[in-house]
């Protein structure tokens, strides 16, 4: 399945964001799919995100871009994304608040429980979740290993949203989609 059938599956199924996330192919090769994925969400009425790339966001008019530490620093970042969103990618207390402080629309944090979908360290799990959450003022997505079965935990410690890959894609993508939005109430 590619790209864009499974996008147009979980944007089918309910889907309200869809975040780009591409580390292997070029910035040409990245560029045209972020256009097909832009057109895609714009159809549903979902927002785009594109990952690490604020030039190719922009260019594609996504709706904001997603920062890792390693990545454009945030300053540099709302130059060129103006009043765009701006995520960044969190993985302690500390980055947190800075990221919150800095200007941060929301930040990602993670990895809350083990994920095999990229190497992202040891799981902070739900306790760092909840004390991040009393310690900024901007939304938390939670990211890493989310599953059905721990969601409900994700969601008590405070999570404003949930990303997920692994849990959407392996299997029936529009049951899973409808799972998580039936356990979240949507």
């Amino acid at each position: 399945m590619t790209c864009e059938e499974m996008t147009i599956a979980a944007l089918k199924a309910g889907v309200v964001c869809v975040q780009y996330r591409e580390k292997e192919k070029t910035r040409r090769e990245i560029f045209n799919e972020a256009m097909s994925l832009r057109r895609l969400t714009g159809e549903y009425g979902a927002s785009f995100i594109v990952n690490d790339h604020a030039d190719i966001a922009l260019a594609v008019n996504a709706d904001g871009v997603h920062l890792g530490q390693d990545d454009l620093p945030l300053p540099e970042a709302r130059k060129i994304m103006g009043k765009k969103i701006i995520g960044i990618s969190t993985h302690s207390l500390s980055e947190a608040v800075e990221a919150s402080a800095g200007g941060a629309d929301y930040i990602g944090f993670g990895p809350v429980f083990h994920t095999a979908t990229k190497d992202a360290g040891e799981p902070k799990g739900v306790e760092m979740l909840n004390e991040i959450k009393s310690r900024v003022t901007i939304p938390v997505i939670a990211i890493g290993g989310i599953t059905i079965g721990n969601l409900p935990f994700v969601l008590k410690a405070g999570a404003d949203g949930v990303a997920m890959a692994s849990a959407i894609l392996k299997g029936d993508i529009s049951e899973n989609v409808k799972s998580f939005l039936e356990l979240i109430g949507r």
